[in-house]
C-alpha cells in the first residue's frame, strides 16, 4: 500500500477552502433565519380603519384588499353576542377565508364577573388576544383569567392625555402581572406620545401581543393621520425591530388607518403594500 504525504502548504490550502466554505454559509444561514423570522410578521387590519362599512361589506372589503387576518373592535364584533351571533360570523369568516387576530379595545375593571364575561365571548369567537384598557384594580382578576384561558391581553395606549401614554407605563403596569398579560403597541399614538417606534418595540420586548401599524405627519399630539410610512414611521425599520423582539407568529399586526372612513380603501392598499414591500426585504 502506497503511504500519502501532505505538506504544509495542502494542508493550510486545505484549512483555508474550509473556513472560506464555512463563511460563505454564514450569510446564508444568516439569510433563511431572516426569511423565517420574516415568515413569522403575519399582517392584517384593524376593522376600525373600515368603520364606515357594515360588518359584512367591510369583511369583504378586507379579503379583497388582500388581507387573511382581521382584528376586531366592539362596534362590529360586540361582546354581547349570543351563540347564534358567534356561529353566525365563524361561518362568514370561514366562508371569506379570513381569521380573526384580536379583538378590542376593551375595558377592564374590578368587576371580575363582568371581565370573566368578555374572557368567555373571546373563548366562543376563538380569539388569541384582546387588546385592553384595563382599571388599575383589574389585574388581580385578568391574573387569574389569563392563567385559566390562556387568552392575551394586551393593553392598548391612546397618546398623550392616556393613562398608559408611554411604553413606560405599560412595563410598570404588567411587570409583576402574567407573562400573558402585555401590549398592543399603537404606533401612531405612541408618535404622538413623543416616542421612537422603533424603540418602543424593543422596550416591549416579552410583553408584545399586538401592533398597529398607524402613521402621523408629526410628533404631536394634534396631527394628521398619513399612509404609513409617508409620516415618521420608518416602515422596514419596524419590521426588523419586531423580528429582533421575537414579535409572536400569531400576534396582531394591524394595519390601523383612521382618515377618510367613507373611502379609505385606495390608501389602506397603499399601507398594506408599504407593509408587505418592507416585510418582503427583510
Amino acid at each position: 500500500m502506497r503511504s500519502t504525504k501532505f505538506s504544509r502548504r495542502s494542508l493550510l490550502n486545505s484549512a483555508a477552502a474550509a473556513a472560506a466554505g464555512v463563511a460563505a454559509l454564514a450569510p446564508l444561514g444568516r439569510r433563511a433565519k431572516a426569511a423565517a423570522a420574516a415568515g413569522s410578521l403575519n399582517l392584517g387590519v384593524q376593522l376600525y380603519s373600515l368603520r364606515g362599512y357594515k360588518v359584512e361589506e367591510a369583511l369583504g372589503h378586507a379579503r379583497d384588499l388582500g388581507f387573511k387576518l382581521v382584528e376586531f373592535y366592539p362596534g362590529m364584533y360586540p361582546l354581547d353576542s349570543d351563540a347564534a351571533a358567534i356561529d353566525a360570523m365563524k361561518k362568514k369568516l370561514a366562508d371569506l377565508g379570513l381569521t380573526i387576530s384580536a379583538h378590542g379595545v376593551n375595558r377592564f375593571t374590578k368587576d371580575a364577573a363582568a371581565n370573566r364575561k368578555i374572557f368567555d365571548f373571546a373563548k366562543a369567537a376563538g380569539i388569541r388576544t384582546l387588546g385592553a384598557d384595563p382599571d388599575p384594580d383589574s389585574f388581580a382578576s385578568l391574573d387569574e383569567l389569563v392563567k385559566e384561558f390562556d387568552i392575551r391581553v394586551a393593553i392598548h395606549n391612546h397618546g398623550p392625555t392616556h393613562r398608559y401614554n408611554k411604553a413606560i407605563d405599560v412595563l410598570q403596569a404588567v411587570e409583576k402581572h402574567d407573562p400573558r398579560i402585555g401590549a398592543c403597541a399603537d404606533l401612531g399614538h405612541y408618535l404622538r406620545s413623543g416616542e421612537r417606534p422603533v424603540e418602543v418595540i424593543r422596550l416591549l420586548k416579552g410583553r408584545l401581543y399586538g401592533i398597529h401599524l398607524k402613521d402621523f405627519a408629526e410628533m404631536q399630539d394634534k396631527t394628521k393621520g398619513v399612509i404609513l410610512g409617508k409620516g415618521h414611521i420608518n416602515v422596514p425599520a419596524v419590521m426588523a425591530a419586531l423580528v429582533a423582539a421575537d414579535f409572536p407568529a400569531d400576534g396582531a399586526l394591524s394595519i390601523e388607518y383612521e382618515e377618510n372612513p367613507q373611502n379609505p380603501l385606495a390608501d389602506i392598499k397603499a399601507c398594506e403594500q408599504a407593509a408587505r414591500e418592507a416585510i418582503a426585504g427583510l
